[in-house]
């Protein structure tokens, strides 16, 4: 009787013991596999493509051809000034190409506006035709309004974003972000290098965007969350990640500060949970 209780007692010490290793070990990892690079993956993935189309939209608007846009012939540029509302269609073609960033496009980007396309106060609304961008299909639709400025080179726009992308390339199995928000996108860098119809060399790598406003996005996984910018996201189209900003982000599992670091272009960000910082890794 004597050695039993002493096994029953060393059991529960053991017992005891295993409860709280466990337990700290889940206080020194709150993160779930949707904070740790997750929704921040995702909201940088969205707003780079969001960015690039509304920045292929401007150079073919500026231009009325596919100088700036594709590496071959095979990217053509259409417009339509009798009709009302007057359209914009760029095609890429049913076959990827790689344009000078060096990313692979395929299908239709259609513009519809009315005026002229470099009108302010205007809606552009952009929509989809099996439109690919690295094997990924965007959808939905994009509407902008440039925001008239007497400042030169700094141009911003009003952005009512509605769009989606598919992140398995078998149209079989489709696994969708959605991005829905209404946001403001200023033009920061690289206005002067030709996209803009100005002078220049047509370079779109160079072209950086600051974003403000708020956005909800949902993941493969159906987790929603909400994003509300208090320091505008930076997107450089030359980079696959957003460089800066801060983010306060919202979903089940309550409050989250998401900082997109101080300009680099990287792959690092960092998740706040209370007091708590911690850094993760973005993906493409």
């Amino acid at each position: 009787m004597y050695c039993n209780l002493n096994f029953k007692k060393a059991a529960f010490i053991a017992v005891i013991a295993s409860s709280l290793f466990t337990a700290c070990r889940r206080d020194t990892s709150p993160l779930s596999t949707d904070d740790n690079g997750g929704y921040a993956s995702d909201g940088s993935r969205m707003e780079w493509v969001t960015d690039d189309v509304i920045s292929i939209a401007d150079a073919a608007g500026a231009t009325y051809n596919s100088a700036y846009i594709g590496a071959t012939t095979s990217v053509t540029v259409a417009t339509d000034t009798i009709s009302s509302p007057r359209t914009l269609t760029i095609r890429f073609g049913d076959e990827d190409v790689t344009c000078f960033d060096g990313r692979v496009r395929r299908g239709t980007i259609v513009v519809s506006y009315t005026g002229k396309y470099s009108d302010s106060a205007k809606v552009h609304t952009i929509s989809f035709f099996n439109y690919h961008v690295n094997t990924h299909q965007v959808m939905g639709t994009i509407k902008t309004v440039r925001v008239d400025t007497t400042v030169a080179g700094n141009w911003y726009y009003k952005v009512q974003v509605n769009d989606s992308l598919d992140m398995n390339p078998d149209p079989k199995m489709s696994e969708y972000l959605v991005w829905n928000g209404n946001l403001v996108r200023k033009w920061v860098a690289g206005f002067g290098t030709g996209v803009s119809g100005l002078a220049g060399s047509g370079d779109r790598n160079d072209d950086v965007f600051s974003i403000s406003g708020i956005a909800t996005l949902t993941r493969q996984n159906g987790k929603k969350f909400s994003f509300g910018i208090s320091t505008p996201i930076q997107i450089a189209l030359g980079c696959d990640y957003a460089r800066s900003g801060v983010v306060n982000i919202g979903g089940y599992e309550g409050t989250r500060v998401l900082s997109y670091g101080a300009g680099a272009c990287d792959n690092t960000a960092q998740i706040t949970v209370g007091p708590t910082p911690y850094q993760i890794t973005l993906t493409k």
